[in-house]
């Protein structure tokens, strides 16, 4: 995976290589959903280690950007994704992976991180309530430390 140069990119909407375009933190966004029902469950970022073993082993790889380290999906909760089909969009800086889900996307024990809609509160600032926020598992049990 090589990122295109600047002549090469005329056609990259066209041309049947992958060539993610990364950051210029080495990083590029990826979007996973549930394969089966469509709805979004989490935003990653995958730098180029991530993405390569993503593709290889069909597991959803990441990097985390607070920790800056490699993780596998669900190597410490047991919540892992298992990617169905991995798409980019047309200039290649963004990645979509459709998953089998294990359990909660998200670290807080939730199916999907995003479990809080944004609504216009009085005054017309904005708000946040929960929506689909039952938790699937306890975060302190899972996540604590030994």
């Amino acid at each position: 995976m090589s990122q295109p140069t600047t002549s090469s990119q005329n056609g990259i909407e066209e041309e049947l290589l992958f060539r993610p375009r990364f950051d210029a933190s080495g990083l590029i966004t990826c979007v996973a959903t549930d394969a089966e029902t469509g709805d979004v469950l989490m935003v990653a970022h995958m730098n180029e280690e991530a993405l390569r073993r993503t593709v290889e082993t069909g597991d959803a790889w990441y990097y985390s950007r607070s920790r800056k380290a490699l993780w596998r999906k669900g190597e410490s909760s047991g919540q892992v994704q298992r990617v169905v089909e991995m798409r980019t969009d047309c200039d290649q800086d963004a990645v979509w992976i459709k998953v089998e889900q294990r359990g909660a996307a998200c670290h807080t024990g939730r199916r999907s991180c995003f479990y809080r809609a944004v609504t216009k509160g009085e005054g017309g600032e904005a708000r946040v309530r929960f929506v689909d926020a039952d938790r699937l598992f306890d975060p302190a049990e899972v996540y604590k430390k030994s």
